[in-house]
């Protein structure tokens, strides 16, 4: 079968791959300053740019750049995601990102390198992983 190939009109071919899709879905809205909100789990890395207020303005995770299995929560493909997330927010006019990181994955620091290799100002880094204060009644350990 292999992947359908498509030729516009003066017959290049016009490329396919889900990272050209992901920027090519980019905000009306020009935002000057955002906020990079982060999750970064042992399975995979999200990450979401919204205004200052809160609103989403785009997102992506390495799930949705097409990496399967084990190799999503790896730290290539979080910057993977990072230099996707500042390709559109060098689109939408972002100038400088405050962060905000949740999660103890491997994708964090690498996520923030690659957004910030466009030359976006990075204005403040906050770690809000959850902390538990001895809630629920942890598993038992496991008997082998």
């Amino acid at each position: 079968m292999g992947k359908k190939r498509i030729t516009n009109q003066e017959g290049q071919l016009v490329d396919q791959d889900k990272r050209g899709r992901a920027v090519a879905r980019t905000t009306k809205k020009k935002v000057i300053s955002a906020m990079l909100s982060i999750q970064a789990t042992f399975n995979n890395t999200k990450a979401v740019v919204s205004d200052m207020k809160g609103n989403a303005l785009f997102w992506s995770s390495s799930g949705s750049l097409g990496f399967k299995g084990a190799k999503k929560g790896t730290p290539f493909a979080a910057s993977k995601v990072g230099e996707i997330l500042a390709e559109k927010a060098v689109a939408a006019g972002i100038k400088d990102v405050s962060v905000v990181v949740r999660g103890v994955g491997s994708g964090r620091e690498p996520l923030i390198r690659g957004f910030i290799g466009t030359g976006i100002e990075l204005l403040s880094i906050k770690d809000r992983t959850p902390v538990p204060h001895n809630g629920p009644k942890p598993k038992k350990p496991r008997r082998v």
